[in-house]
């Protein structure tokens, strides 16, 4: 592909993702987004494309999810010329933080944010790498919107929608953004 279709880039963004099947547990179809980013022009159009939604939108934070969110995250917010905010795994923030716990497919989990990742009115984003359950998407929101921030969209690049989470998502009223979706687990 020389060019790039404008209205194509979710089959672009699709077709650069790779499967790895049986990982992390057998059944699993793991979509991975490490050759989206090891691509240049594939990475610049996953950012742009974030980039121009939320360019006139009055932004103030971006908030990436534990790990792969902050990729994305970190590189959208600093081409909007915003803050970046890290929602963490427990127990990997130096400062007095907040918490929320959530399900897994496969257990629990904790992610945190610092008392002072957002004030009362900041408009945030919320990003990650895919939506499979919800579950990490959600707690995320929960925890910035009990600091006081207002949530004005989740977005993602993958959404798995057989697993439910962009359903609960938008069920609990929060807008979703995903690039592309895949069937199966």
């Amino acid at each position: 592909m020389s060019t790039l279709d404008p209205l194509n880039y979710a089959d672009y963004i699709r077709s650069r993702i790779r499967t790895v099947p049986d990982w992390p547990q057998a059944g699993v179809q793991f979509r991975d987004i490490t050759p989206l980013l090891q691509d240049p022009k594939t990475f610049r159009v996953l950012v742009d494309v974030f980039v121009h939604r939320y360019m006139d939108q009055r932004i103030d934070l971006i908030a990436g999810l534990d790990a792969r969110g902050f990729i994305l995250g970190s590189v959208v917010a600093y081409e909007l010329n915003i803050g970046f905010v890290p929602v963490r795994k427990k127990g990997k923030l130096p400062y007095s933080t907040v918490a929320e716990e959530y399900e897994l497919e496969y257990g629990n989990a904790t992610v945190e944010v610092h008392t002072d990742a957002c004030q009362p009115g900041q408009r945030v984003v919320v990003l990650d790498d895919l939506v499979a359950t919800g579950g990490t998407m959600m707690a995320g929101v929960k925890l910035l919107s009990r600091l006081g921030g207002e949530i004005v969209e989740a977005g993602a690049i993958v959404d798995l929608p057989e697993l439910g989470g962009s359903q609960l998502i938008r069920q609990a009223g929060i807008p979703l953004f995903t690039l592309c979706d895949f069937a199966g687990h």
